[in-house]
């Protein structure tokens, strides 16, 4: 602990923090060894069923079940948040509107192009406007 160095970005973690890690209260003690226990026993019964040399089935793991579900279901977890909102704009909205803007402007400029005779070689220019003169 005392070769810790906080990171410039990032402050330093709860645990470490020296004037909390040795003045805990009984209560926060007691739920920290009840969290550590409960961990414990949990990896235990893991390790009991991973090291069964009689197992036919497969372990569950339900965190690990709740995860693939929550990926396989995603509108049901949805939550709209300022980022989601920005996301959805960004890659739904702002496309659709820059593309038109492209086309139309493209499209603008060709026929001012076309219009002008701007793409014509100089003969062809020549030729249409005696053309023009002409009739």
């Amino acid at each position: 602990m005392a070769d810790y160095q906080e990171a410039p970005l990032a402050s330093r973690p709860k645990t470490l923090d020296p004037s909390e890690y040795f003045s805990l209260s009984l209560e926060q003690r007691r739920a920290e060894e009840d969290r550590a226990a409960l961990r414990a026993n949990l990896k235990r019964q893991y390790q009991l069923q991973l090291n069964n040399p009689h197992r036919k089935e497969l372990i569950e793991d339900p965190a690990l079940t709740r995860w693939v579900y929550a990926r396989a279901n995603p509108y049901q977890f949805f939550r709209p948040t300022n980022k989601t909102s920005l996301l959805g704009i960004m890659f739904g909205v702002v496309p659709l509107f820059s593309l038109y803007y492209i086309f139309k402007t493209d499209r603008v400029w060709t026929d001012s192009a076309l219009n002008s005779l701007m793409f014509l070689p100089k003969i062809i220019q020549k030729c249409y406007i005696l053309s023009e003169m002409v009739s």
